[in-house]
């Protein structure tokens, strides 16, 4: 059924290709113009249901102190390399304006006073203050109302106000705070543009033809443009992450051009066989087409399962960048047989490249510049998986081995959230953080925030801020603020390290394990430990508890949905047991780098960084999905040899070698586009670049032209036995496997290997 849909939808667009272009141009327009007027700009809400950090915030909410809203702070330090606050007076004043100035911006609830601070003398002006114990760096912080009431105006506001004084004022002027994480935009632009550059590239050396290459790119640019839109009208009606338009526009360009790839190649070979090219798309959607549809939903399928986090912002961007996969797997069934259909036979002649080598060397050079000239496999590759193939123990030892090898690091996986200290020194908020590092100490920059509700016990709150002083990790403890009307109490405390530090995240469950309830004991009082830094820490255990549960849940629906297709048992079970391999060895290669430090400086990583918390849950659910793309459109043409030949090695050779070139040029493609992203500023999207590149890689070459020959190799017939009970269970008509020859003489091959 699913065939002879995808038939009629192909066909039916190659021959009205110009309606389905325009149609796709409308939908293109309608869904910009819908963004521009009722769409949302990303914001991060680091939040999560049960929390520790969470229930702090509630009370703080309760409590009305307005700390629970979102923070900025503007950190200024004279130009005059010999003045202080103390005795330039220009700088007094310059500092007063300023402070002035950010308290009549929009939503301000209220700032710091470094100058009334300096009036007031003591010690609340070195420790704890706004102003340094030297007197050279001041901080006006600034107090925002809670997220929902705040958007990007608001952060557009505080910067362009810092633009204009900095011109007005002998001051320097960074700033910072979590204003800016919320709702600065992602840095992937630039990324783009190199990403579809590098595959447009590719794909010229790969089919030697302008007109072949620029078919995929098309589609793609087509589909991300609906695929954004629609993600900023999504961020009109909730918060979307500011890393999902990101990382929707990398993965959206990486599976675009490659689904459209491994149809516009099997197009390709219908035309060298003589087919007319409205024919032929029609054909190559309903063959190519099955293998695109079936990974596309299995990669939507498994970025939604990113819900089992029970993490919103997640799930919410989980939502978004699937609905971006999606609307690639409609595109390349029906707009890309619709530029098909527009080309014409133009396709199948090669590109002036093509030609001129093909008249040097005719044959098998020709062949093997032209991945989808014929039938035949190149040479090479065939003789490379026969030789595997004979050699089957020693290649499956070695690149399971090698690949073991590159997973040992993740033992040492430490997850968190790079602070602004992370970010290049072209950034003002990694300039304010280094000031206020040097001025006050690491931890002035991720402040906690104790939540304490004393329920009627009066000496509560002076023994729970002399414990709280008294922890080796907490470096002061500001003067504790009581709301008169529910009695809650609010501690804002300083840690003695960064937000990143490890030692942080070990300071927050110390309070919570030992010192707050030592300082509470057994009566109703309760108090929580919140802040910034504690809600990312909350988050990344959160979803550090959570991944084994996705995990389980892919494996088990990757499992079941390979058995259906393939009709196999140990087929779906190696492909798991591989793909694990490959993802693990990722996850290592980024502690290798990020945590490491070992070739950070080739990304422009400038200091070593923890694993961004939500990070690994999401490559996993990406990553796997991705990796069944590979997967059934390889395993569809092994298992269509087999049905031709009834021969396991003959399959195994024929088909690894017939689909090597498509895959290795689809995923140099892809790693190309996320390599692309890897050299952006923010190490998060660092590590989403680096991370999926290099397991796309490692699936391409070590895993497909390896482990699979070699390991399928070693199972024999045996990759195809269904035990007749399940064969009777499971429905028909499988989804990946190719039957091009029952679609040129009208027969269905349905041949059924169950156990006998």
């Amino acid at each position: 059924m699913l065939s002879k849909a995808l038939l009629f939808v192909g066909a039916s667009a190659a021959r009205h290709p110009w309606r389905v272009i325009a149609a796709w141009l409308i939908a293109a327009t309608l869904a910009v113009l819908a963004a521009i007027a009722f769409g949302g700009r990303t914001a991060d809400s680091m939040t999560a249901p049960g929390l520790d950090s969470q229930r702090a915030a509630e009370l703080i909410e309760r409590a009305g102190t307005g700390q629970e809203g979102m923070t900025a702070q503007v950190v200024v330090t004279p130009l005059d390399s010999g003045a202080t606050f103390f005795d330039h007076g220009s700088a007094r004043t310059a500092l007063t304006r300023l402070q002035s100035e950010v308290e009549r911006l929009p939503h301000v609830l209220g700032t710091s006073d470094p100058v009334g601070a300096l009036d007031a003398g003591g010690d609340a002006a070195v420790r704890g203050g706004p102003v340094s114990a030297d007197g050279r760096i001041a901080v006006v912080r600034v107090q925002y109302p809670d997220q929902s009431r705040l958007s990007a105006e608001d952060l557009d506001a505080l910067v362009g106000l810092g633009d204009r004084l900095r011109a007005e004022l002998p001051l320097r002027i960074e700033m910072g705070g979590n204003l800016f994480y919320a709702f600065s935009d992602p840095d992937g632009g630039a990324s783009e543009l190199i990403g579809i550059l590098a595959a447009a590239a590719i794909l010229f050396l790969a089919f030697g033809s302008l007109v072949a290459a620029a078919l995929p790119i098309g589609m793609a640019v087509f589909g991300l443009t609906v695929g954004v839109a629609t993600m900023t009208l999504l961020a009109g009606v909730t918060d979307v992450p500011t890393f999902a338009p990101v990382l929707g526009s990398m993965v959206g360009l990486g599976v675009g051009i490659d689904y459209a790839l491994f149809v516009l190649a099997r197009h390709r070979e219908y035309l060298a066989r003589g087919l007319d090219p409205r024919e032929a798309a029609g054909r190559a959607v309903a063959t190519a087409g099955r293998p695109v549809v079936f990974a596309g939903g299995t990669v939507v399928v498994s970025i939604l399962g990113l819900a089992v986090a029970n993490v919103p912002f997640m799930t919410v961007g989980g939502f978004a960048v699937s609905i971006v996969v999606l609307i690639m797997v409609v595109a390349s069934v029906t707009l890309l047989p619709a530029f098909l259909g527009a080309a014409g036979p133009r396709l199948a002649r090669a590109g002036r490249i093509s030609r001129a080598l093909q008249t040097r060397k005719p044959g098998r050079l020709a062949r093997r510049r032209d991945p989808a000239a014929g039938a035949a496999p190149a040479a090479g590759w065939r003789r490379w998986i026969g030789h595997v193939s004979r050699h089957p123990v020693p290649y499956a030892v070695g690149a399971a081995g090698l690949l073991l090898t590159a997973t040992l690091p993740v033992l040492g996986l430490r997850v968190g959230l790079p602070d602004d200290g992370s970010l290049p020194d072209s950034r003002t908020e990694r300039r304010a953080y280094d000031l206020v590092a040097e001025g006050f100490g690491p931890g002035t920059n991720g402040p906690l925030v104790i939540a304490a509700d004393p329920a009627g016990d009066p000496g509560v709150l002076d023994r729970l801020v002399a414990t709280v002083a008294a922890d080796p990790g907490i470096a002061y403890v500001a003067p504790t603020h009581v709301d008169r009307a529910t009695g809650i109490a609010t501690l804002v405390v300083f840690p003695t390290t960064s937000p990143q530090d490890k030692a942080t995240t070990d300071t927050i469950a110390r309070l919570r394990t030992d010192v707050l309830p030592a300082a509470i004991g057994h009566g109703p009082a309760r108090a929580h430990v919140g802040g910034a830094a504690a809600s990312l820490s909350d988050v990344g255990q959160r979803t550090s508890q959570r991944l084994p549960v996705l995990v389980a849940a892919v494996l088990a629906m990757s499992f079941l949905l390979l058995m259906l297709v393939f009709r196999s048992v140990l087929v779906p079970l190696k492909a798991v047991l591989l793909n694990l391999l490959s993802i693990g060895a990722a996850y290592g290669i980024m502690v290798a780098v990020f945590q490491w430090g070992w070739g950070g400086a080739l990304i422009g990583l400038e200091a070593t960084v923890p694993i961004v918390s939500f990070i690994p849950m999401f490559l996993f659910a990406i990553l796997f999905g991705l990796s069944m793309d590979y997967e059934v459109f390889l395993l569809s043409r092994v298992r269509e040899e087999y049905l031709r030949t009834g021969d396991n090695g003959t399959a195994i050779v024929e088909g690894v070698a017939g689909t090597a070139r498509i895959i290795t040029s689809a995923a140099l493609i892809m790693v190309a586009v996320f390599l692309s992203f890897a050299v952006a500023d923010d190490p998060s999207i660092k590590m989403f670049g680096l991370g999926l590149a290099t397991a796309i890689f490692i699936d391409a070459t070590v895993v497909r032209m390896v482990l699979v020959p070699a390991t399928m190799t070693l199972l024999g017939r045996a990759n195809w036995w269904l035990p007749r009970w399940l064969d009777r269970m499971l429905p028909r008509g499988p989804v990946g496997t190719d039957d091009t020859a029952a679609e040129s003489t009208g027969a269905a091959l349905r041949p059924r290997l169950v156990d006998r």
